[in-house]
């Protein structure tokens, strides 16, 4: 059985960090969000799969190529347009034959929920969705259903109106047959594959599932979830032995290190932080749930918590990020009591001196004059002067 793992979505909540990248090759633990996904398909006994890009597709295909780093086979079908998951596995149909996995390019599962989904996808020889549940179960699509047949798939229905608190955990055992229902389906807009399985005559099997689910949609998500795989497997720090680290450095919890990092004397990298290759942290710099991708730095006496800072970003001396508790409001909605210092995107310059407030964004090529106090998102190549 082929595996089908959808990653042509670019994450428009998530941008900057997806204007140059797509969504699943943001690092989780200094690895491609895709990749944890792949290994974990790969580990559930999968060795073929079907990848179907799109965003910034050479992204994806450069680093993963044809599978052989992995011991795998890979293929890819490309969605030139992002219409919905539904029109994204239409164009996986002619590198398939026979029964099939689907897996969401952004959600990180454990091996034996894709393990559950293969089993019962043969025993059944029908189509299989894993649920779980979930405590905003308005947030994704609202799964109802009874004996294990499912009723209803609901996709972000409002709070007064969930029937169920058991969501679509994204993860599919699926017979050819799903193309010709995909087909058949009417849409005004983007056509999901929920949309056409609860359509079609054929009975949709949950099958529940409650271990690891890690879903990378925000900006702090990446942060969580970057800790959490930390937490879990101590060895993403697998490249430290190729820094360079200051005998008066100080590493403190689970971290990732990437390849010609360096820590300059005194600077302190606290629990839930990744730094990417080439990353230099400055004399005294602290660094705590922070993402920093390749090629950025951070100068002598920086504080930066939860952040995100993109590549080939400069953060000048002396810069504070104090992190904590925000409100973020993304596409409309509000998110209470988020951990969120700031995100800042790629090839941006922070000069000295610089306080950034908890929440703040900042687009990719943004230059802030030294001594500026930042608050807000700040748009795609501007420039932020002091008064």
């Amino acid at each position: 059985m082929k595996g089908v793992i959808l990653a042509a979505g670019e994450g428009m909540r998530l941008r900057p960090l997806t204007r140059t990248r797509p969504k699943p090759m943001l690092p989780i633990g200094n690895r491609p969000l895709l990749e944890h996904i792949l290994e974990a398909a790969r580990e559930a006994g999968l060795d073929e799969f079907v990848f179907v890009v799109g965003h910034k597709r050479e992204r994806i295909q450069d680093y993963f190529g044809n599978g052989d780093d992995w011991n795998i086979d890979i293929e890819y079908a490309v969605q030139q347009t992002q219409l919905g998951t539904g029109h994204a596995l239409l164009q996986v149909e002619s590198h398939l034959d026979g029964a099939f996995l689907a897996l969401n390019g952004d959600r990180i599962v454990a091996p034996h929920a894709i393990s559950a989904i293969l089993d019962e996808q043969q025993a059944t020889d029908g189509h299989v969705i894993a649920v779980r549940r979930h405590e905003t179960p308005q947030k994704y699509g609202v799964v109802d259903f009874s004996q294990r047949t499912v009723q209803s798939i609901d996709e972000k229905p409002p709070a007064h109106a969930i029937s169920s608190d058991y969501i679509n955990a994204g993860i599919y055992g699926l017979t050819e047959d799903v193309f010709g229902d995909l087909r058949a389906t009417e849409t005004d807009g983007e056509l999901a594959i929920t949309t056409a399985l609860c359509e079609s005559d054929a009975h949709l099997r949950a099958v529940p599932y409650d271990g690891l689910w890690l879903d990378v949609s925000h900006y702090w998500n990446v942060l969580t979830v970057n800790s959490q795989m930390l937490d879990q497997h101590p060895a993403e720090q697998r490249t430290r032995e190729t820094a360079t680290i200051n005998e008066g450095a100080v590493i403190a919890g689970q971290s990732a290190l990437g390849t010609d990092s360096r820590l300059r004397p005194g600077a302190v990298v606290h629990a839930g932080s990744s730094l990417g290759d080439n990353v230099e942290i400055g004399t005294n710099a602290v660094i705590a749930n922070t993402v920093m991708l390749s090629d950025a730095s951070v100068g002598d006496g920086a504080i930066l918590h939860d952040s995100i800072v993109g590549e080939n970003t400069t953060v000048g001396p002396n810069v504070t990020i104090e992190g904590g508790e925000t409100k973020m409001v993304v596409n409309g909605d509000v998110y209470e009591g988020v951990r969120l210092g700031a995100v800042i995107g790629d090839n941006c310059s922070v000069g000295g001196g610089v306080t950034i407030e908890p929440g703040t964004v900042l687009g990719n090529h943004v230059t802030v004059e030294s001594g500026c106090t930042v608050r807000g998102r700040i748009e795609h190549g501007a420039v932020v002067q002091r008064g």
